[in-house]
């Protein structure tokens, strides 16, 4: 373990994070809030001195392995969502700081789950504060970094950072070097955050709110500035978000084909079919159930379908309606959607449509041998082989969500809430989403529960993001050991 080297890189990080607060700083001043910018500064001051210890010692050794990336991508998250919430702490605007931490946790991590009973009475300037670390956590800080800035250069490969940060079972490179990569992928996010906060403005939405609203969209997170969420809005709003929830789903190496001109290969993506081919699906189904209890309204029983499939599925968690009050088939549809997820190399949590894909292939690969012992079937995608190792590892993937998920579950249940409430809390924040069903639906929060319980669901939400690996890799002891120089 390089340690010098991450605790090199971790400064780098905090310089960035605090130069990315000034715009909250400006905002809260504009708006004499003066708790709010205390609590900026401080928070600023803070993270200013630790950015500096690191350069009291020398760097001997420049290399950087797999297991140092994954160690400061774990550490980055953690660090950052640990003063991330002292704005929210030092100001007052959330007194607890367990509550703060679950806060900037579901904001980092894109996930949108809240404990606030009042949007809306929060300073402004912690308002955005929230809303972009949507947007900063949906493509990743580090891979921010390198996009930028050549943060690791001499460090070794950026892509062992974007492999253990970027959601996803499949991570490459778009084009041969990693920060040219990362460039083009933010390059994509920032165009189309730009292009939705256009057409929010168009729409008639306050030049704040469109900016905040874009980011949650962008980052897939859900953080509103309203206590309804998106509710209040024009269907004109609610039509805009819901196809920009879509968009941002879509694995962002489809839109770089798509800039290439290589239609082909971009259209013959079969996680992009599977994908829209879900949303759309669920969308018709839930249409159908729920026109019943609108009569005279399909328009406004389609925008609430389609809205709620495409928030669920890519896990932004904005709401229109409370469907927590639709039929038993509807709530049963979007808690599918809740595990299935986003694709791979989107902004969008989930056990991803990649993964589920490669599962339902390899099942009918299992059925086929068994009817013949003696063939060899290989697994395919796109046309191409699918590698032994990315098999493996969804169906790791899959055992450690399921133990996670049980065992969250029996953890969060010592609050005594219903079950439904408790799986679909578990459910929303290890998948990132944010709302669940029953106490913990979209017209609720998670403020009911317990210190304990948010620690355990702001664990479940690092865990998703980050798709659980590298936190668990982080966790052991092995690899802390000191590499030989």
């Amino acid at each position: 373990m390089n340690y010098r080297m991450i605790s090199k890189l971790l400064a780098v990080v905090l310089q960035f994070v605090t130069i990315f607060m000034v715009p909250a700083l400006t905002i809260s001043i504009m708006n004499g809030e003066t708790a709010a910018v205390y609590g900026f500064l401080i928070t600023m001051a803070v993270m200013l001195v630790l950015s500096l210890l690191p350069r009291l010692y020398k760097l001997k050794r420049q290399t950087m392995y797999a297991r140092d990336g994954y160690v400061l991508v774990t550490l980055t998250w953690l660090l950052i969502s640990l003063l991330g919430a002292l704005p929210f702490w030092i100001s007052g605007a959330i007194p607890n700081y367990v509550d703060c931490f679950f806060e900037v946790v579901s904001g980092f991590t894109t996930t949108g789950a809240s404990i606030l009973t009042d949007v809306e009475a929060m300073p402004k300037g912690l308002l955005y504060w929230r809303s972009f670390s949507h947007w900063l956590g949906g493509m990743g800080v580090l891979v921010f970094l390198l996009a930028i800035t050549r943060f690791t250069e001499g460090a070794g490969d950026g892509m062992h950072i974007m492999r253990a940060e970027s959601p996803g079972p499949q991570v490459s490179k778009l084009v041969p070097h990693t920060f040219r990569s990362a460039q083009i992928l933010y390059l994509i996010y920032i165009g189309l955050t730009v292009v939705q906060a256009i057409l929010l403005l168009a729409g008639g939405m306050d030049f704040f709110e469109a900016i905040c609203i874009a980011f949650g969209t962008a980052g897939t997170g859900g953080f509103g500035v309203r206590n309804d969420s998106l509710a209040s809005y024009t269907p004109y709003i609610q039509w805009v978000v819901t196809v920009f929830m879509a968009l941002f789903g879509v694995n962002f190496g489809v839109y770089y084909l798509v800039l290439l001109r290589s239609f082909r290969k971009a259209f013959r993506n079969e996680e992009l079919w599977m994908y829209l081919g879900i949303m759309l699906t669920a969308s018709a189904i839930i249409f159908l159930n729920i026109l019943p209890s609108m009569p005279g309204r399909p328009a406004d029983a389609i925008r609430h379908s389609c809205f709620q499939v495409a928030s669920i599925m890519t896990t932004t968690g904005y709401g229109t309606a409370d469907f927590n009050l639709w039929p038993q088939l509807s709530r049963s549809i979007l808690v599918m959607l809740m595990l299935v997820g986003a694709s791979a190399g989107s902004t969008g949590g989930g056990i991803k449509v990649s993964r589920v894909l490669i599962l339902v292939k390899c099942l009918f690969r299992e059925i086929h041998r068994m009817l013949h012992p003696n063939t060899v079937r290989q697994i395919h995608m796109d046309g191409e082989p699918v590698p032994r190792e990315a098999i493996r590892n969804a169906y790791a993937f899959l055992t450690v969500y399921c133990l996670i998920t049980v065992g969250s579950m029996l953890l969060v249940s010592l609050d005594n809430f219903s079950f439904e409430t408790n799986l679909t809390a578990v459910f929303a924040c290890l998948n990132n989403i944010g709302p669940g069903l029953d106490q913990v639906g979209p017209t609720s929060n998670f403020s009911a529960y317990s210190n304990f319980s948010k620690i355990v669901l702001s664990v479940d939400m690092l865990l998703g993001r980050l798709e659980i690996f590298p936190i668990i890799i982080t966790c052991m002891p092995s690899v802390w050991k000191r590499a030989r120089v």
